[in-house]
């Protein structure tokens, strides 16, 4: 920073040019481009889909609108929007909002240039501070998104039609940079109009008085489909300012939505313990989540949210952690039997259709079941395993469960015929040998060559 500008007048001298923003993002996402680098390395499942319809509207220098249900990643692309604006852009000293130093747009800014000419200080401001947003309300007021005249700056003897009584909102507090308004159909169509006027006229009226705003705002919003039609409405001529509506989707593959719930999870202190995830477990989380959003049971207007995989994941994870603990053993690995714990969790980012009470259990209970057939069939030709079925013909019982110890699990494969191979095809790893014992005899039953009888977290399968 020390070799940067400090006046006006140096930065005059440095030959440094001040852009408007969207030709700034327009510049930068170009040599992202060129380079070949991811423009959201955070973002998953969007790179043929949705980030394209992002870069052509910001090639265009088009205002955006961000339409898709929750949980689809809708906040996250408008802040990584953020990394395609300069590290540090110079801004006018003393003003009251971030103001180019060349051509300041405030009665402040204008007075500060006036006064102090070549010799005005400015400082750098980084990109991070460039960006504001805001959840939409119906009690949003123009005040808070544009300005109010400051009662202080009256008391100390300004008239109340003198310009530099106006306290700026949120809006003129990120000129030069990105604004975003979140759920936009819910901020009534009277603030709507006031933002249309600062951002298209480029003036609006605070307590009667006409105040000039030439802001440059790169403007992005978000809204749920719902939403967008039943619980309010973008006015018509602010529909028309935005340049591009993009729709976003859910993950449409298995291994996005795991990516996603590997990133997102808790990464939490397991005290010394190992944690072995399975990735077939890691599947039936996710696959749970895409058969929710497939169920005719389950509100899709409010969409099921990918937080939904990544709060199951770390109640799987949870639950197996806790058995490690109550029966001292060193390793963690989720199995078919901790499913059940984590209902608390998916029930929380469920809307159930209107039904009788205590449907939701049997609706949750197709789901996984929906769920384990489906990856099983995934790692599984049924009839290279159906001998293992046989093995039971002749009277043979396994009991499993929850709380049940390795060393358990173990004798079972011993028991079984056939059943080691099986297992060993999932997984070599010791630690493993419950979670695949559980996936293969579930597998079996939701194909109907074994009987399960269950109480409580306990389970018991025979021919």
């Amino acid at each position: 920073m020390k070799d940067r500008a400090s006046t006006v007048g140096e930065l005059r001298a440095s030959g440094y040019n001040t852009l408007p923003v969207k030709v700034e993002l327009r510049q930068n996402l170009i040599k992202k481009l060129k380079a070949g680098d991811p423009l959201f390395p955070t973002v998953v499942g969007y790179d043929d889909t949705v980030l394209p319809q992002i870069t052509n509207a910001l090639l265009g220098g088009q205002d955006l609108i961000l339409l898709g249900e929750r949980g689809q990643a809708k906040s996250r692309l408008v802040r990584s929007l953020v990394t395609l604006l300069d590290e540090f852009v110079p801004v006018l000293e003393g003003a009251e909002i971030p103001e180019n130093p060349y051509d300041p747009i405030t009665e402040t800014g204008k007075r500060i240039i006036a006064e102090e000419g070549d010799d005005a200080m400015i400082k750098w401001l980084h990109r991070d501070e460039r960006f504001g947003e805001k959840l939409a309300t119906p009690d949003i007021t123009i005040a808070d998104l544009i300005g109010e005249v400051d009662p202080i700056k009256v008391a100390e003897g300004r008239y109340l039609e003198d310009a530099m009584t106006i306290h700026f909102g949120l809006i003129p507090r990120v000129n030069r940079g990105i604004f975003a308004i979140n759920e936009l159909p819910d901020l009534t169509e009277r603030i709507q109009v006031g933002m249309l006027n600062v951002l298209e006229e480029r003036d609006v009226q605070i307590r009667g008085f006409r105040v000039r705003l030439p802001l440059d705002v790169f403007l992005v919003a978000t809204a749920n489909p719902e939403d967008y039609t039943n619980r309010g409405r973008i006015i018509t001529p602010l529909k028309d300012r935005y340049g591009a509506q993009v729709r976003t989707h859910y993950p449409q593959e298995i291994a996005q939505e795991i990516s996603i719930m590997e990133q997102e999870s808790t990464e939490l202190d397991l005290d010394g313990h190992n944690l072995y995830v399975p990735a077939y477990m890691k599947e039936i989380i996710a696959e749970i989540t895409h058969q929710a959003r497939l169920s005719p049971d389950i509100n899709q207007r409010s969409g099921v949210s990918v937080r939904a995989s990544v709060a199951n994941y770390e109640a799987l994870v949870a639950n197996a952690f806790r058995r490690a603990l109550r029966l001292s053993e060193k390793n963690i690995v989720p199995r078919i039997s901790d499913l059940p714990f984590i209902v608390p969790s998916l029930h929380g980012k469920l809307e159930f259709e209107a039904m009788e009470e205590g449907q939701e259990d049997k609706i949750t209970a197709r789901i996984f079941v929906a769920a384990i057939k489906k990856v099983f069939d995934r790692h599984f030709d049924v009839g290279d395993i159906e001998s293992i079925a046989l093995a039971f013909n002749e009277g043979l019982t396994v009991e499993i469960g929850e709380a049940a110890e390795t060393a358990d699990y173990a004798a079972i494969v011993k028991q079984v015929e056939g059943l080691k191979e099986a297992v060993k095809g999932l997984s070599t790893r010791k630690a493993e040998v419950p979670a695949a014992v559980e996936f293969v005899l579930e597998g079996l039953h939701l194909h109907e060559l074994l009987n399960k009888y269950t109480v409580g977290h306990k389970a018991s399968f025979s021919g």
